[in-house]
């Protein structure tokens, strides 16, 4: 089993999308073995943005409401996937990697418009399947 944790600020926008966009590619590519999580380094319990559940369901995926968490205690057997560099610096894990590291920067929508969301998301898309990618040359098959 694998557990992946992907990390932001707020877990409002762009972890959240990340989780519910790799849970669906996921089911899709028939990859069971894989546990997905999100959490924020700043999280306060505050719900998904209107505009991130928009955008996830304009999408094709899961755009339900949910409160954020806080990225407490870091799990040794957890890979962690933060969205930027300095989400990466704060996790402070062997294992963990960004999107900066993967297919680029996803920029913060953060009380921006739905179409800067629905491109955030897109951006988030490509990076979790580059990341499948690399996953599945590392190990043969997930």
């Amino acid at each position: 089993m694998i557990e992946i944790c992907f990390v932001c600020t707020g877990n409002t926008c762009r972890s959240v999308m990340a989780e519910r966009i790799a849970k669906k590619i996921a089911k899709e590519k028939g990859l069971k073995e894989v546990k997905f999580s999100s959490a924020g380094v700043k999280a306060t319990g505050e719900n998904i943005t209107e505009n991130a559940r928009f955008a996830l369901k304009s999408l094709g995926y899961d755009g339900r409401a949910r409160k954020s968490v806080k990225l407490k205690k870091i799990k040794p057997n957890c890979l962690y996937v933060a969205v930027t560099n300095d989400h990466k610096k704060f996790v402070n894990s062997k294992k963990v990697i960004s999107f900066e590291d993967l297919a680029g920067k996803v920029i913060d929508p953060y009380g921006q418009d739905l179409e800067t969301y629905t491109k955030a998301a897109k951006l988030i898309e490509k990076n979790i399947l580059l990341l499948f990618e690399k996953i599945g040359n590392l190990r043969g098959e997930l």
